[in-house]
């Protein structure tokens, strides 16, 4: 277990404070990337894609994540299934699923993505 020092403390995280880092699709913000006490690793960041973009093809991984759209509208994939996501939207992709997310329409999209590791989650 890691030290209590190095555990995800309570806080309130503004997006306005947080640094917008430019991507070649966007922006990036990072709230937070640590062990809490029940948790092996949190993870939590926004990205904001430019319209037509995708931060990354679609791809799998050993953990569970939770996407929350902010703005603008989301094609989603989900293994062999495409959906939209705007607003509000609340995305769950399972360990293992193949998942990607393109931004639609005019506009540009804003999303946050909570990634969770649990004592249960295979190394990668």
């Amino acid at each position: 277990m890691p030290s209590p020092r190095s555990l995800l403390a309570s806080a309130v995280y503004e997006w306005s404070k947080l640094p917008a880092i430019p991507t070649r699709v966007g922006e990036r913000r990072d709230f937070f990337d640590r062990p809490t006490r029940t948790m092996r690793n949190l993870e939590c960041h926004a990205t904001t894609l430019h319209p037509g973009e995708r931060a990354h093809e679609a791809h799998r991984h050993p953990d569970e994540e939770l996407v929350i759209v902010k703005e603008g509208t989301l094609e989603v994939t989900i293994n062999d299934r495409v959906e939209l996501a705007g607003p509000g939207s609340l995305l769950f992709f399972a360990a293992n699923d193949l998942h990607g997310m393109r931004a639609i329409g005019d506009g540009q999209v804003s999303y946050h993505v909570i990634r969770i590791l649990t004592a249960e989650t295979p190394s990668i």
